[in-house]
């Protein structure tokens, strides 16, 4: 038997004895070790996550060993592995350009189907990579910040580009640090003080603005009212969706990273006039989760930072609610198994 925790309702979480999984043939057993806490877990306890159906066991951000492989595996029992946690089909319409990221059916761990909340996962060998060079903890990091970089790639990022990043939670710092990487000059826009104070100490963010009455004002003055080529909206709040194409540059991009499930309504003139390229940008592929192995390996990822807060499995469920609260200042939190 093993333990998982399980979310049955909002608001309600609870240790449960499971059976450990047996594999099916081309999957692997993964032993979990480390579970990166991200805000789909938290929106998920808070009953606002749009593609889930309860219970769940919640978990994405994964890295661990591998307990046992078929043979002829590119894995072998022991070795230190992280997991791609967007089970895709490998042959729709998506898949079939590459776009493995958006598969019309795709199972996100943790939200679609049960996810690594638990001390063992079976999984299609393909959707689990060997890690080499990086620890256990950066391993279970490596997914929210292929978020980031994906979404820069969507955007086109690059050193002649000005960019603005609303929303300085995990998912928008991972933009700021990959649009750093390209060289782009990076400004954050959000309301807690103590978030852009973290971006200037942690990721070198020099140009920070607080939402207030003047924030728009500071934004143009700092662009001679050009404002910005590429907007990233990391906010997850329809009001802040829908403001932030009135900080895109003429000719500029608008790059949806966070999701609602609301409609999201603007001014087609603003829009039209300016010449908008509007862009979803949802998960990571395989190719973006080995740039940010690349960019750890190199050292060029601030992960001892970012990682504020750790707890154990049997300890979970007794610090999450706490976790939630702004004054908890979690960046990223690490569950150990």
């Amino acid at each position: 038997m093993m333990k998982s925790i399980v979310c049955d309702t909002p608001g309600s979480l609870r240790m449960e004895q499971r059976p450990v999984p047996v594999p099916a043939a081309g999957e692997v057993l993964v032993r979990i070790r480390r579970i990166g806490i991200c805000g789909t877990d938290m929106h998920i306890f808070r009953g606002t996550q749009p593609f889930l159906s309860y219970p769940r066991v919640m978990g994405h951000e994964l890295s661990g060993h591998i307990h046992s492989a078929p043979a002829g595996s590119r894995l072998a029992a022991g070795d230190q592995v992280y997991v791609m946690p967007y089970l895709s089909c490998g042959t729709c319409v998506a898949c079939r350009q590459g776009k493995t990221n958006c598969c019309t059916r795709i199972e996100v761990l943790g939200v679609h189907r049960d996810g690594g909340m638990t001390e063992y996962l079976a999984l299609p060998e393909r959707f689990v990579f060997k890690t080499e060079g990086i620890s256990l903890d950066d391993a279970a990091m490596i997914e929210f910040l292929a978020i980031g970089a994906h979404a820069v790639k969507r955007g086109a990022v690059d050193a002649a580009k000005r960019v603005l990043v609303v929303g300085a939670g995990p998912i928008g710092m991972a933009v700021m640090l990959f649009s750093s990487l390209k060289g782009a000059e990076v400004t954050v826009l959000d309301g807690r003080a103590d978030r852009l104070q973290f971006c200037r100490d942690a990721l070198g963010i020099t140009r920070t603005v607080q939402l207030g009455e003047d924030d728009k004002e500071q934004l143009s003055s700092a662009t001679d009212g050009e404002f910005f080529d590429v907007v990233f909206d990391a906010t997850g709040n329809i009001a802040a969706m829908e403001r932030g194409l009135d900080f895109v540059a003429h000719g500029g991009s608008y790059v949806l990273v966070s999701i609602v499930r609301d409609r999201l309504s603007f001014s087609d003139p603003e829009f039209h006039k300016r010449e908008t390229t509007l862009l979803g940008s949802r998960n990571a592929t395989v190719d973006d989760f080995e740039e940010v192995v690349a960019a750890m390996k190199a050292g060029k990822v601030p992960t001892a930072l970012l990682n504020t807060h750790r707890t154990t499995l049997d300890e979970f469920t007794n610090v999450l609610d706490h976790w939630m609260q702004p004054s908890a200042g979690v960046i990223k939190a690490i569950v150990e198994v």
